[in-house]
């Protein structure tokens, strides 16, 4: 059974940092794009960032260019996101994400996690 786990969410004053972690099991996800998505309450998921199989051709929204970075670890199944700079726009439900493909917009959603919250006071 294909499972993709986040963790690392958390409440943080805005100006902080955190560190999303998503552990994939089930398959190896070497081929495959790898990602995050969010939602906050009201508004459609987003797309925030993706990384193809290599990790080393990442994409970004504009909306967190700058500021989050991410990476994978194909050797333990896990991609990382490391946010800084956080704004209270920032708040949503973070959602790690595996697909086949990904573009400068978006990517593929074979599988899906089960979401951390992310809180930004100001």
């Amino acid at each position: 059974q294909v499972q993709l786990v986040e963790s690392g969410g958390g409440l943080v004053q805005a100006g902080g940092s955190l560190r999303l972690s998503c552990a994939a099991s089930g398959r190896t996800f070497s081929s495959y794009a790898m990602g995050w998505f969010r939602q906050a309450p009201g508004k459609e998921r987003e797309f925030v960032a993706a990384s193809k199989w290599s990790g080393g051709i990442t994409y970004y929204a504009d909306s967190v260019k700058g500021r989050f970075t991410i990476t994978r670890d194909n050797a333990e199944n896990t991609v990382y996101l490391q946010m800084n700079s956080l704004k209270p726009e920032d708040t949503a439900v973070y959602y790690c994400a595996a697909g086949l493909w990904a573009t400068t917009q978006t990517m593929g959603t074979d599988y899906w996690g089960q979401g951390t919250q992310v809180t930004v006071s100001s």
